[in-house]
This record gives C-alpha cells, sequence and structure tokens, in this order.
C-alpha cells in the first residue's frame, strides 16, 4: 500500500512541480520544449507552456523523492521524464485536435501522462496491473477534483 502512495505522490510532484516553478520563476528559464515551432497544421507543436524549466523542475523533484523514499535516483528520473512525456503527447494531440492549452480534455489531460510512468513501476517494480489501474484512476479523479481548488488558490492559471 506504500508504494502505491509513493508512486501516486510522484505523479502529483511530476505534474504539479513545472505549474509551481512557473509561478515562483515567472519568465526564467521557460523555453519552450518545442522552440516555438509549428507543425504542418499551423498550430503550435506543444504550446508555449510546456518548457524546458518544467521538464527538469518536474524530473528533479521526482528524483528527490524516489531517493527519499528508496526508489532510487534512475527510478524517479525515468519516472518524472515519462510523466512529462505523456503531458507533451497529451498537448501535442489537443494541439492537433485544435485545442488551446487551456482547454480542458477530461481523461486526455491526465491519463498519458499517469500511464506512461506508471508502466515503468510495473516492469521496474513489484506492483501489479491492478495497482496501476488504481493509481492512475486515482490521479485523473483527483486531478480532476483538485483543479478548481488549485486555480482559486492562485497556483493554476485556468479552473480546469
Amino acid at each position: 500500500m506504500l508504494i502505491t502512495l509513493e508512486l501516486y505522490v510522484m505523479l502529483v510532484l511530476a505534474n504539479g512541480t513545472p505549474v509551481v516553478a512557473a509561478r515562483l520563476l515567472k519568465d526564467r528559464w521557460s523555453a519552450p520544449v518545442d522552440g516555438d515551432r509549428l507543425w504542418g497544421d499551423g498550430r503550435p507543436v506543444f504550446g508555449h507552456s510546456k518548457t524546458w524549466r518544467g521538464v527538469a523542475f518536474g524530473t528533479l523533484a521526482c528524483a528527490l523523492f524516489s531517493v527519499a523514499t528508496g526508489l532510487g535516483f534512475v527510478f524517479g528520473v525515468l519516472f518524472g521524464l515519462l510523466g512529462l512525456a505523456g503531458d507533451l503527447i497529451s498537448s501535442f494531440i489537443k494541439r492537433r485536435l485544435g485545442l488551446d492549452s487551456s482547454a480542458r480534455a477530461v481523461g486526455l489531460d491526465q491519463i498519458p501522462e499517469a500511464l506512461l510512468p506508471m508502466l515503468l513501476a510495473m516492469v521496474w517494480l513489484p506492483v501489479s496491473a491492478w495497482v496501476v489501474i488504481a493509481v492512475v484512476a486515482l490521479f485523473t479523479v483527483s486531478n480532476i477534483l483538485a483543479s478548481p481548488l488549485l486555480y482559486r488558490l492562485g497556483i493554476r492559471r485556468q479552473p480546469h
């Protein structure tokens, strides 16, 4: 049960640390991952809010937490990178669908960034597919429910 909680916390860190870093650092180190490039459809590849700062801080937060819990630095780095890669995949799909970065896409906004690192956890750690499903579901529901509160607290820019 403890490993389930630790993995959930790591998902929250991968997802939330870039948002907190953006609020604290403003425009510092805010180079977009896509270099402000456009895809063949004329839309951004990922969007301006997906930054190298977010990748670095989200990955670092997961790595440090992973070390603190005994899961190891390498696992934490890979877990964080996969969570952020899932977020980039979601952003890429949303841009292809013509949705703005602030547009709500329930499931698409949560599942890829939770599922990719949890698949790593299933291979790396002794966790079952049921744990993967449960953590992804918990992350999805809590993300949907917490977003309005984080918006009211001034942490998120959008209420969803």
